[in-house]
């Protein structure tokens, strides 16, 4: 069951992480430095993208999350564990589950499994991708917001 949590943690994370051909900021805010300590903090999730191919058109794949993930809750510790919580509509199962994170090398990541590309972070919100999540040469891009 821990496994199934983590891929499915994993699969709301990469789904989060599609983004736009826009090259976005990734000179952080200052203060606002892409770290354990500096990236901590409660995250919903506000914005996903999926774009199939470098020439394909980005979509909004925000409408593909199912209603009860959407008010969950990614809290991210300073201490390298994080807690997703399934908070107000539940899913069945619930989608609690918990493990350990870390940022190496600009990248976002979460139980050893996914490795998301961190583009933005400006105290308040986090944007990130990771490449071929459904299909080979695509993009998700996950957009979150500190609550």
């Amino acid at each position: 069951m821990k496994n199934n949590m983590t891929l499915a943690v994993a699969a709301l994370l990469s789904g989060i992480l599609f983004s736009s051909c826009k090259k976005e900021d990734s000179t952080p805010s200052k203060g606002c430095e892409v770290s354990l300590t500096g990236l901590a903090g409660n995250y919903k999730l506000t914005g996903m993208q999926y774009r199939e191919s470098g020439t394909k058109t980005p979509i909004d794949y925000m409408p593909y999350q199912e209603k009860c993930e959407l008010d969950d809750v990614l809290s991210l510790n300073s201490n390298g564990t994080y807690n997703y919580k399934d908070l107000g509509l539940q899913c069945d199962p619930n989608g609690n589950d918990s493990g350990k994170w870390e940022v190496k090398n600009g990248q976002l990541i979460i139980d050893g499994i996914l490795h998301g590309t961190i583009t933005a972070y400006d105290c308040k919100t986090l944007t990130f991708y990771v490449d071929n999540t459904i299909v080979e040469g695509d993009r998700m891009t996950t957009i979150l917001t500190k609550q």
